[in-house]
């Protein structure tokens, strides 16, 4: 049994006091600026205003994450840690396979999302021993059996919100009065790189907006889920 499965009958906020009083600045919160990343960083600025909050910056994000950093910052007072991909390892990419290659196949979709997602990732977690993530049970069938708490590559990835419902989190944000990224609001239900996300049709899950041109639904980037298909751990 893993020595973390104490944390499964855990509340998000004990999750994520235990990390932040564990590992204090060795720790921080990975977000996107989605729905659960805005209530995980609200959450842990509750209990440490001065927390650790990173993102990547793939170069190709829409303007409205841009926006949403702004207003993190200026909401919270925290200094958000900005996470680039290495500019000669795109520019060897896009030489070799043009600047959407995702578009082209399965392969050159995944090659993008290791060089401006999963390396850079990869790079900042050598700095720390833990982080969080915004990740629910709920989102994918691949994520269902995500751990509250668990050893990622000699790392612990904390993921607070794993047995969250959607209705859950739309609670917390609606009484906490919490941002919403904007793209929201014009039918995206999942949002990622701007040539890769799409508004959802209706009836479509939570992630079809995602790499909507792909038979294989799994609707993965890496950062969770391994090539295998399971939550990434060590």
């Amino acid at each position: 049994m893993s020595s973390y499965q104490q944390f499964e009958s855990a509340s998000a906020v004990e999750v994520l006091s235990w990390s932040i009083g564990t590992y204090g600045k060795a720790f921080a919160i990975a977000t996107s600026f989605q729905k659960e990343g805005m209530v995980v960083i609200d959450l842990a600025t509750r209990i440490d205003p001065q927390v650790r909050v990173f993102t990547l910056d793939t170069g190709r994000l829409p303007d409205e994450t841009h926006f949403m950093m702004d207003k993190v910052r200026e909401r919270y007072g925290v200094d958000i840690e900005v996470v680039r991909p290495d500019p000669a390892e795109v520019a060897r990419m896009v030489e070799a396979h043009g600047v959407n290659l995702f578009y082209d196949s399965l392969e050159n979709r995944k090659l993008c999302c290791q060089v401006r997602k999963v390396r850079p990732l990869e790079r900042k977690l050598a700095g720390l021993r833990a982080w969080a993530t915004g990740l629910r049970r709920e989102q994918t069938e691949d994520r269902a059996a995500a751990p509250k708490v668990q050893q990622v590559d000699g790392r612990v990835k904390i993921n607070p919100l794993a047995d969250w419902t959607v209705a859950q989190v739309d609670q917390y944000i609606a009484a906490h009065g919490l941002i919403l990224h904007p793209l929201y609001a014009q039918g995206f239900g999942s949002i990622g790189c701007a040539p890769c996300t799409r508004a959802l049709e209706p009836g479509e899950s939570e992630r079809a907006g995602r790499w909507w041109w792909e038979q294989d639904n799994r609707k993965e980037c890496g950062i969770h889920i391994s090539a295998a298909g399971v939550v990434r751990r060590a």
